[in-house]
């Protein structure tokens, strides 16, 4: 009889596509290069476009059992890089979340640069149309920054939409922020396109 080590269990059993609702088409890793970064550059010092292509990968996971709610989603891992550059420029790693009972998606996600977002919305079973919003300063679906982004540039909310089909998706997501280096509130976007790869 093999032993669970209640320190690491096993974060998913058999899931099923109706488990996944919404989220069961983005199961599988995507790649893209119709990436657009419409944010503030240190070294141009101004607002400005980066083109980039990007690597999604996206695994089924649940079910997740907290008191009544039961949780089914994915765990993902995303990489940008600019133009040719081996290095990526965005690292992200989070997981989307579906409770069946009530309707709510949730993204929750971290990136390395100091900022942890907890964003949601509603969304039905066989929706193709995923989005999802947070705001700083709410207790729930919210966004933390570390000291040194609250000063330099703080996110005070962030908003997704992802249009999924069976062989590509689309999204597009805007992050607002107050950025000391323009002295105000500014929207860094990010759009594109990828395409099934596995």
């Amino acid at each position: 009889m093999a032993l669970i080590d209640p320190r690491n269990p096993p974060l998913s059993g058999p899931v099923t596509d109706a488990d996944l609702g919404p989220l069961a088409g983005l199961v599988g890793t995507w790649e893209g290069a119709e990436g657009v970064d419409v944010a503030y550059s240190y070294p141009r010092r101004e607002i400005g476009e980066t083109l980039f292509r990007e690597r999604a990968t996206y695994v089924a996971l649940g079910p997740v059992e907290n008191g009544s709610q039961r949780l089914f989603g994915l765990d993902y891992r995303i990489e940008a890089w600019a133009g040719d550059e081996s290095y990526p420029f965005h690292l992200e790693v989070g997981y989307w979340l579906w409770n069946q009972g009530s309707g709510r998606l949730t993204r929750g996600f971290v990136v390395p640069r100091g900022s942890t977002v907890l964003a949601s919305g509603l969304v039905g079973p066989d929706d193709l149309v995923l989005e999802a919003h947070a705001e700083a300063g709410k207790t729930t679906d919210g966004i933390l920054s570390s000291e040194y982004l609250a000063r330099a540039a703080r996110t005070t909310s962030f908003r997704c939409r992802y249009e999924v089909g069976t062989a590509t998706y689309a999204y597009e997501q805007v992050t607002v922020l107050e950025h000391a280096s323009i002295g105000g509130s500014m929207e860094h976007t990010d759009r594109n396109v990828l395409h099934r790869v596995g």
